[in-house]
């Protein structure tokens, strides 16, 4: 049951560890587009930018959402490239979970409510990214731009394909 003295869990969960995930997937689609000579602009959170880091943007409301904004990706980039270019950050979510559960098997780490709601976080974002659909807005999740380059399907949201 939910209780009042759950209320710092809550904010604690939605305004630094959901940022912390959504940070680490972005970054995994920003490693490979770079990786493949791509320009990127990463934006964490939704609204108005507050600051901006080199390539990154941090939004008003950066507990809320991030995404990607592909410029380019370069013309010798390959099918598999673009794929984990998109698969990115699916990617380093899985890799932080390893990484994380990793260090808690062998001690390094305590077991902690951040380590589960992290872990809880960086199941979420696979979930959601890889679920193969087109948002309301146009844009493919991760998993169904990875389809559409698999199968030769173009979507116009995207210059890089």
């Amino acid at each position: 049951m939910f209780g009042i003295n759950d209320l710092w869990k809550f904010f604690f969960s939605f305004f630094l560890v959901l940022p912390i995930v959504t940070i680490i997937h972005e970054l995994g689609h920003y490693f490979f587009a770079k990786l493949f000579g791509g320009k990127v602009i990463v934006h964490i959170g939704t609204g108005n930018v507050l600051f901006k880091i080199g390539s990154i943007r941090i939004r008003k409301l950066y507990f809320y959402d991030g995404w990607c904004e592909y410029i380019s990706i370069s013309k010798k980039a390959s099918k598999l490239d673009k794929i984990l270019v998109y698969l990115g950050g699916s990617i380093f979510n899985i890799l932080s979970i390893f990484i994380l559960n990793t260090l808690i098997l062998n001690e390094v780490l305590e077991p902690s409510i951040f380590f589960y709601q992290f872990t809880y976080f960086s199941f979420y974002f696979l979930f959601f990214s890889l679920f193969p659909i087109n948002h309301l807005n146009g844009c493919p999740s991760d998993g169904m731009a990875a389809l559409n380059i698999l199968t030769n399907r173009k979507f116009s949201k995207n210059p890089s394909n």
